[in-house]
């Protein structure tokens, strides 16, 4: 009989008061467990630093030591007395417009190419236009030192097969800043390309054919029906380009030696804030160059949405 009972106790499930506190919250905690590398990576590569170079911002910091309060007066000194960083934002814009009104027809109009039903091989044709968004940036500044070069440039070549004197690509101010837009075209016209080649593909024959049917010419199917109806790839291509451009480095810095080219001529606010932050040691000044640029890519972001009327539509 004893034996009996004591078995009934051995199975009686353990009292809540018995159970650890990680048996408790084991259910509510794991989803947490597993967030948590992630959320420590984000806080401490993320989270922090944009914290810590805000706060630099404030500051008058010639080396890594923690430097002077200064409130700001970085920011205002790059509005009112900068010269340099005015020059950047200027070239970025002129960037930007060549990427609006140069990049984004060519890339529409090789859309169109691409996706037309008479063009063969054309899953090629399409890597083979993505290629350039992939490759290295340090291959492409080599392979377009060498088209550039004075003498014996590919493009020179070509001009001079139809009597035009070489022109000096890379050491005149007139002609930088359209060669970094012509590298720019190269690099970025075949990726754009795609974004509106798949909004092609969204769009149902069937509206096309009924305009056909009806007397449409192919440039109206085009003015009325493809092209309203790739606004939002329009907006997103146009949203990429813009903030690509005021946030342009690599190209910039490895086709001319720094960045700047002669004159200041191609010299963009990104480049600039690496001389100031990395040459000239102003660690203060170069967070606020990048703390000022981040509240221009996002007015002019949002400016742009707003002129291409994104909200309130569906």
């Amino acid at each position: 009989m004893e034996s009996a009972q004591s078995a009934v106790v051995n199975v009686i499930p353990p009292t809540a008061a018995k159970i650890s506190w990680w048996g408790r919250n084991e259910r509510k905690l794991i989803p947490y467990v597993f967030l948590a590398p992630f959320l420590i990576i984000f806080l401490v590569f993320t989270v922090y630093p944009v914290i810590d170079s805000f706060i630099m911002s404030l500051h008058d910091i010639d080396s890594l030591d923690a430097g002077e309060y200064i409130g700001l007066d970085n920011y205002i000194r790059l509005v009112t007395k900068d010269a340099r960083f005015g020059k950047s934002l200027v070239n970025a814009t002129v960037f930007g417009l060549a990427t609006v009104f140069l990049q984004l027809p060519l890339a529409l109009a090789l859309a169109l190419a691409l996706n037309s039903p008479v063009l063969r091989f054309r899953t090629l044709a399409r890597m083979t236009f993505f290629m350039p968004y992939i490759t290295s940036a340090v291959v492409i500044a080599m392979i377009f030192r060498m088209v550039f070069e004075e003498r014996y440039g590919l493009l020179n070549g070509m001009l001079g097969s139809v009597g035009i004197e070489p022109i000096p690509w890379l050491r005149s101010a007139d002609w930088a800043m359209p060669a970094l837009i012509l590298v720019g075209l190269w690099i970025w016209v075949g990726s754009n390309a795609l974004f509106f080649l798949a909004g092609l593909q969204t769009i149902p024959e069937e509206l096309k054919e009924a305009a056909r049917i009806d007397g449409a010419s192919e440039w109206s199917v085009f003015r009325n029906i493809t092209f309203p109806l790739l606004r939002p790839v329009t907006i997103f291509v146009i949203t990429l380009g813009i903030i690509g451009s005021f946030s342009l480095f690599t190209q910039s810095f490895l086709l001319f030696n720094g960045g700047s080219g002669p004159r200041d001529s191609v010299l963009m606010p990104v480049a600039y804030l690496y001389e100031r932050g990395f040459n000239n040691f102003k660690l203060g000044y170069a967070a606020a160059v990048g703390y000022l640029l981040t509240l221009i890519v996002v007015a002019v972001t949002v400016v742009q949405l707003l002129l291409f009327r994104i909200w309130g539509k569906d």
